[in-house]
């Protein structure tokens, strides 16, 4: 197989100072990470702030040593030939500063394509191509730092892509983005990969929808370690043969998930208060489980506003294998 990214054992551990007295500790941010992904690919990494994503790619793009095991990108390992990895990828991340904010958009991208030696022509061409793309044809003259926010990450997307590197890295490419915004970024991202089977995409997010709506291939990430590489739609059949709810109930009165999860059949809950109301998605082990949950609100007088069935998502695979939703893991590290 023709890989673009190879991964054996991947491990990354920080050492973190304490005060004179204390003993430095450790946070293993990585640990035994195997990935093998094929040029062509748009593969996903799917998981919540702090998971290791960043750590990944920070090692995959020759920014960061491993603590141990190996990674190749388009077959050059990272530690022992990172100059040949560095010419053959690019790298974006979301929320990242955009370039000099004196300089105009064009200035800025044109100074970028010089540090990888495109001939100005050419890069030029590029320039005005891709912010065609993207939407921002009409603001090539524009200093960057009269761009709002959504329109900068548009130019630093235009920055990743304009070098057409062998392997293209994405960290949260659209983060604090728009729902319009995130739209033609997801949309120029599909575009870019399909147009040539040659690249290779990494995008990390911790948003299901993109991960769904984008990946070949998506692994699940948290604490470090992979729980499950799959494509989507396998991921979501793991969990087909199991009855999901969405419920909309009235408070909930002393119950919680653990009422729940402790009734025959129920796999697992999760409970998301609202404003006088409250949210309650259950993963049940077939559909009649479902009458020990109506009766334990029945007589704790909880009483069902909405209730539907629905296929199984992203989110629910995350819940699946690591307990807990993607929002309650990232209020954890808060």
């Amino acid at each position: 197989m023709n890989l673009a990214i190879h991964t054996q054992n991947l491990g990354r551990i920080y050492k973190i100072r304490g005060g004179k007295k204390t003993e430095p500790k450790e946070l293993e941010a990585l640990r035994d990470v195997d990935l093998e992904i094929p040029r062509g690919e748009l593969f996903g990494l799917l998981g919540p702030n702090g998971a290791g994503k960043t750590t990944l790619i920070k090692i995959l793009t020759t920014l960061l040593a491993p603590t141990s095991g190996r990674a190749w990108v388009t077959g050059f390992d990272v530690t022992k030939d990172s100059h040949k990895v560095r010419a053959r990828i690019n790298m974006v991340s979301g929320g990242e500063a955009s370039g000099y904010g004196l300089l105009t958009v064009r200035e800025n991208l044109w100074m970028f394509s010089q540090f990888y030696g495109i001939p100005s022509k050419e890069a030029n061409r590029r320039i005005k191509q891709l912010m065609e793309v993207v939407g921002l044809g009409d603001r090539l003259n524009t200093k960057s730092s009269d761009l709002s926010t959504g329109l900068r990450q548009k130019m630093n997307i235009v920055r990743g892509f304009m070098t057409n590197p062998e392997v293209l890295f994405l960290d949260e490419p659209t983060l604090g983005l728009d729902v319009g915004a995130s739209r033609d970024v997801r949309r120029f991202i599909r575009q870019w990969i399909d147009e040539d089977h040659f690249r290779t995409l990494l995008l990390t997010t911790h948003y299901m929808v993109e991960a769904d709506e984008l990946c070949d291939r998506v692994a699940i990430i948290n604490e470090g370690r992979v729980l499950a590489c799959d494509t989507p739609a396998n991921l979501k059949r793991r969990l087909q043969q199991d009855a999901i709810f969405k419920m909309e109930v009235s408070p909930l009165n002393g119950l919680n998930v653990d009422s729940f999860e402790g009734l025959p059949g129920v796999r697992k809950a999760i409970h998301v208060p609202k404003d006088g109301t409250a949210e309650l998605d259950l993963i049940l082990e077939k559909d009649d489980a479902l009458g020990g949950v109506v009766n334990m609100m029945t007589s704790n007088d909880v009483h069902i506003l909405n209730l539907h069935k629905r296929e199984p998502t992203l989110e629910d695979v995350f819940v699946d294998l690591v307990g807990r939703s993607m929002e309650e893991v990232e209020a954890g590290e808060e």
